[in-house]
This record gives C-alpha cells, structure tokens and sequence, in this order.
C-alpha cells in the first residue's frame, strides 16, 4: 500500500494479521498456499489481502523483507545488551537460525526470483550493514580483528548455510560458524 496517508487501525491490524498469517504458512512449508486461504487463517476476505499486496509475490517479499529486518534489528539489540564481541556472537548464530528457518520459505521465495525484485539485494546489503556495526565495534573495543567487513563475513557464512539441503547441516553449520567465530578474534 503506496498511499501516503497514516494507514487506519482497522486497516494496520488486517495488513499485520495477513503478514503473520502468511509467515506461518510460508515457515511452516506451506510454500505453495494460495492467497484466500491465507486471508481465511487472517480474518479476512481475499479483496482485502490485494487491497494490501497488488500480488501474491509482494506479499511474499513483505514477509521476507519484515524477517531481515527483524534479523538486522537484532544486531542493534545485541550491542546494546553484550559486549561487542559477544553481540556479533550471538549474531552469527542468528544469522544460522535465519537460514534455517528460511529454509522453509526458500520455496515461496523462488516465485520472485525470476523478478526485476530487488528483495534480494536489498537483504544482503542490510545483513552486511548490521555485521559492519557489530564488526567495528568489536574492532573499537580491541576484540576483534580489523580488516575483516560485513560482505565477507555475509559470504563465508552463505556459503556454510548453503547446505541445507544435508541431513544434520545446521548443527554442523553452527560448529563452522564458531570455528569461524574464533577465527575473527583477537
């Protein structure tokens, strides 16, 4: 919804029932539901979901983009909560989570994919943006080692996540990633 007037309470609920609705199914492996039964489990009639997302891909990128946000806001939580080295940490393993979790919506966000959407794009530039800020911190505080930025830490552990697919992958992928932990110490 592109307008710019303050979105009406009634109107805010039902967009956020439908995203949550949506959520659930999609993490759930429900990648292929069809949008009046997402509206059913919200609430809702199914003009109302369109009248919030043109598409059933916008629908799918507004819950993928709402998951990093989450995600990313979680770097900013956990500086405030930990030390900088144990904020990126904690971090790292979220980052595992989300991969797994993803997991289960990799399906429904193969249907935009094939898009000019850049979803994508837009996710891996945030997920660097919040390890760059847990990076330098951790760099300020003398734990961490310097040179090291958000992009290529974002890409060691893509590629560490990009075995989902293996049985027992993320119990592994967690081992790696506190190998990898280490290795950014000082």
């Amino acid at each position: 919804m592109t307008s710019s007037r303050p979105m009406r309470a009634d109107a805010r609920r039902n967009r956020e029932a439908l995203l949550t609705a949506a959520r659930e199914a999609f993490l759930g492996g429900e990648a292929e539901i069809q949008v009046e039964e997402i509206a059913r489990r919200a609430g809702v009639a199914v003009g109302t979901l369109y009248r919030h997302f043109e598409t059933r891909e916008a629908l799918v990128e507004e819950v993928y983009r709402d998951e990093v946000a989450k995600l990313c806001g979680a770097a900013d939580e956990h500086l405030g909560r930990y030390a900088p080295e144990e904020a990126l940490r904690r971090f790292l393993l979220l980052l595992v989570e989300h991969a797994a979790v993803s997991k289960g919506m990799a399906v429904a966000l193969e249907s935009i994919m094939a898009t000019d959407s850049p979803v994508f794009d837009d996710a891996r530039t945030q997920m660097a943006q919040a390890l760059d800020r847990l990076l330098e911190a951790g760099v300020a505080a003398g734990t961490l080692r310097e040179g090291v930025g958000g992009r290529t830490v974002l890409r060691a552990l893509g590629a560490v996540c990009g075995m989902r697919a293996t049985a027992g992958w993320k119990d592994e992928a967690v081992r790696i990633t506190t190998i990898f932990f280490d290795g950014l110490r000082r």
